[in-house]
């Protein structure tokens, strides 16, 4: 590991100077800055536990190297054999450390809002797109998130043409930013008769959650225009205009909620997309100085980018990105997406340390 101890040293000042604002008896007065604070308080107490565990193993990895130099035949291989422990538990601790010290995307913190839509393909892209879906509500569920769909509309076979969900809880961001792109899918459909294998495609858009203070939308810049719910949905669809269609003039984005029976919750969902798309192209223009092999791997919001194959009659998943491959695709499709997240995230990280001298 390079030498951070000044890096970390300014980050214990730092976790001092945090401790001070908490105990604040007007802490919680703005509870926004408070909850800011509190998160960097925990990842600098994290990165600080982290410090002290490798600065321990550390130690202790010398003093096995003195003893398998030693005389004593069977201290030594106990030396060698718990130093190979060491060095792993070492090497986990030093990326750890190394992703605390990356200068932090404040967006990886937020909630997100997760656009799916069918691609090529015709129904079986639809199916695919409500695999998609469950494989997210999955994960979701294995990380201690929220899940809640937002809009949906559904196709004729029982998928979804298109559909958008709010991922809430905490970092969802950091794990959920590199599912952007274009999906493509490669088996049998439920309506192929001669068993013949079929490509489809679907898009994700992950969209970091922005606030009321994170994008101004004036009332001038919208038209918003009700209508009759359409799909399933019994007797209610026919008879009330709950719909919403939210159009923003400027950049000529449309967000239409239909799900709710309440209008007014249909355009607070709506609202919530528009918002978060609005904020998430002009991260996208303030970004533009990343390197093309880190936008490669968080997205580039292309529609055509495509990101990952999910193969079926192989049980193969295949990230193009970084050229990995999972033989656990029902695992993947049940939600156990960690494997890929972590391979993206290390691969990442590597381009962010680049960027920011820490070596590699």
């Amino acid at each position: 590991m390079m030498d951070y101890s000044s890096l970390v040293e300014r980050r214990r000042r730092r976790m001092e100077e945090l401790e001070r604002l908490i105990a604040a008896p007007d802490f919680f007065n703005d509870r926004g800055a408070a909850s800011a604070l509190m998160r960097e308080h925990r990842r600098t107490r994290g990165l600080l536990e982290d410090w002290a565990a490798w600065e321990q193993c550390r130690r202790q990895f010398l003093e096995n190297e003195e003893l398998a130099r030693g005389e004593d035949e069977e201290m030594a291989a106990m030396a060698r054999l718990e130093n190979e422990a060491l060095a792993e538990r070492m090497a986990g601790l030093e990326e750890r450390v190394q992703y605390s010290l990356l200068p932090r995307d404040e967006a990886e913190d937020r909630d997100a809002i997760v656009e799916i839509r069918a691609g090529t393909g015709g129904g079986e892209a639809s199916l695919f797109a409500g695999d998609l879906l469950g494989m997210y509500q999955r994960y979701a569920v294995s990380k201690g998130w929220a899940f809640e769909l937002l809009s949906a509309s559904p196709s004729d076979v029982g998928g979804f043409r298109e559909l958008a969900c709010r991922v809430s809880g905490e970092e969802v961001f950091r794990f959920m930013k590199y599912e952007s792109g274009v999906h493509r899918v490669q088996r049998v459909p439920v309506t192929e008769t001669q068993g013949r294998i079929h490509t489809s495609t679907a898009t994700v858009a992950v969209l970091p959650e922005a606030g009321e203070v994170d994008v101004e939308i004036r009332p001038e810049d919208l038209r918003i225009e009700t209508c009759r719910s359409g799909g399933a949905g019994g007797q209610h669809v026919n008879r009330t205009e709950s719909a919403v269609q939210i159009f923003h003039l400027p950049s000529g984005i449309m967000v239409r909620c239909e799900d709710e029976r309440s209008q007014m919750k249909n355009r607070e969902k709506g609202m919530r997309i528009l918002r978060a798309r609005l904020f998430e192209a002009e991260r996208r223009r303030a970004h533009e100085q990343y390197s093309a092999r880190r936008r490669s791997l968080i997205g580039s919001g292309a529609r055509e980018e495509k990101i990952r194959t999910y193969n079926f009659p192989q049980s193969r998943v295949t990230d193009h990105r970084v050229g990995y491959t999972s033989y656990n695709l029902e695992g993947v499709m049940a939600g156990r997406l960690d494997e890929f997240v972590a391979v993206l995230q290390r691969a990442e990280m590597r381009e962010r340390m680049a960027e920011a001298g820490l070596g590699a």
